[in-house]
């Protein structure tokens, strides 16, 4: 008999891909139970957990928002507060809310043939408990990142340093760094970010990086909106926008991987144009890769570049040789002083938030499992991680994703099936990384995380149109999805 915990459908994680998937599957599939288990005290993910100045998202919120909820506000950059207030909404709205429970840790996943169905081991730290859940499907909603700790280097002569050493990824509460000499480690998203917002009242900001990215400056209203909205209805502006976003980003990064050096000279050229003929380019803004080797920076209305052309922010690519009492040596020679430094300097990525898999008893080993139609693990029934693209919004996959989840529980209730399970064909697959890209927090992780093959349907193609084919549009049974 079933345990008082069992639902259809359990899905981890509160945030921005677990508020979506179960809107879908409150709509879409109305006769399956749900519940969504979320390890902290609330909701939002990546955008509740981030706290430090200026948190924003890199993705224009037409395409990071939901296509059943449309995002009404002017700027299409949005900052943190704003994106939480947006999911907050969301759930009430939709009323999944009510199917949230709180400070639910998912531990451990196990799964029986025999009665097809998964046991999912919880730790309640509200509580102080271990409690048990049983569903037929179990969706990985938690993202690809710990939450616990981010990626911190070994510097030396650390413990000498006399100031404050925090990572951005647990901004202290009130943390007061006005009229202080702040240096930001790193060159990604969250340092691009930072920089900006403390150089408004810090007496020195540095952005202090090993190698420079590529930065683009983007506006912080679609131009398209502006025009359209007061003429058309707001949903039809949001659709219109959204599909052109959405072919905008396509069209950049094929052109990127076809004429890297065409994307180079645009990028670099507007950096030019932003700080000038005699700053020097080549050392501090250009990489020594392709544009979208890794994920492109995206600074709203270029506020980066303002800062440094100001002198309210400099830039130093430099390697660091030791912490000091008052602040860093570098390996040029040179010393940096500080009051607090900043540590962005990256993710440690999990893979479905370290759970556990059982398969009938054997524990699973994630590195070994090929990626079917970019969610589905090979050999792993009922089970979906929802994966979001690294070349553009994250919300784009999700979402597909969760439509195809409810077309699947739809078509196994027509059939009377209750299990789905992609199988490897004897033959094998010829494999290749999940996650195409170069960035360092992916580099370290990439052996941990499932393969992907070179031809549908193990391929994970990082291209909404074709996955809207593959997803929405083609027959849910193929030669590969076995069902039982």
């Amino acid at each position: 008999m079933p345990s008082a915990n069992f639902v259809d459908v359990v899905i981890v994680g509160a945030g921005l891909s677990g508020i979506g998937s179960a809107r879908h599957l409150q709509r879409d599939c109305p006769d399956r139970t749900f519940a969504l288990l979320e390890s902290r005290e609330t909701l939002g993910g990546t955008w509740d957990l981030f706290r430090y100045p200026g948190i924003r998202s890199d993705s224009d919120m037409y395409t990071l928002g939901y296509t059943f909820k449309p995002w009404l506000a002017r700027k299409s950059l949005a900052d943190g507060p704003s994106i939480l207030r947006y999911l907050r909404e969301a759930a009430t709205e939709t009323g999944v809310d009510k199917h949230i429970r709180y400070s639910h840790k998912v531990l451990s996943a196990s799964w029986s043939s025999e009665s097809s169905t998964w046991t999912v081991s919880v730790q309640r730290s509200d509580v102080d408990d271990m409690i048990e859940f049983e569903c037929n499907f179990l969706m990985m909603c938690g993202g690809y990142y710990d939450y616990e700790q981010g990626h911190t280097p070994e510097f030396s002569g650390r413990d000498d340093f006399k100031g404050q050493v925090i990572h951005a990824q647990h901004w202290p509460e009130g943390l007061d760094y006005k009229a202080k000499k702040v240096i930001v480690i790193g060159s990604g998203a969250t340092a691009v970010t930072l920089v900006p917002e403390l150089a408004k009242t810090a007496a020195q900001t540095i952005m202090l990086q090993r190698s420079p990215t590529y930065v683009a400056s983007i506006p912080e209203q679609d131009s398209w909106s502006a025009r359209l909205q007061g003429v058309l209805p707001a949903s039809w502006v949001y659709r219109i926008v959204r599909w052109k976003r959405i072919l905008l980003q396509i069209a950049v990064f094929n052109l990127s991987r076809k004429r890297p050096q065409v994307v180079k000279k645009l990028l670099l050229g507007q950096v030019r144009e932003a700080l000038g003929e005699d700053y020097d380019i080549k050392t501090h803004f250009t990489p020594n890769y392709d544009p979208w080797d890794q994920r492109l920076c995206a600074v709203p209305e270029g506020d980066l570049f303002a800062a440094i052309s100001e002198k309210r922010a400099e830039v130093v690519t430099d390697n660091v040789d030791y912490f000091t009492q008052t602040g860093i040596h570098l390996k040029s020679g040179r010393d940096l002083d500080a009051d607090i430094i900043v540590l962005a300097t990256g993710l440690t990525m999990r893979f479905i938030g370290g759970t556990t898999l059982i398969v009938d008893g054997a524990v699973v080993d994630p590195s070994t499992l090929y990626v079917y139609r970019g969610m589905m693990l090979s050999n792993i029934p009922n089970l979906v991680q929802v994966f979001g693209y690294t070349n553009a919004s994250w919300t784009l996959k999700s979402d597909l994703t969760g439509q195809y989840v409810c077309r699947l529980l739809n078509y196994m209730r027509k059939t009377g099936t209750t299990m789905a399970v992609p199988k490897v064909a004897p033959a094998g697959v010829e494999e290749e990384p999940m996650l195409d890209f170069s960035s360092g927090y992916i580099l370290r992780a990439v052996e941990e995380f499932p393969k992907q093959g070179k031809k549908l349907p193990w391929r994970v193609y990082q291209n909404f149109i074709i996955d809207f084919i593959s997803l929405r549009l083609r027959p849910i049974a193929d030669t590969v999805l076995k069902f039982k």
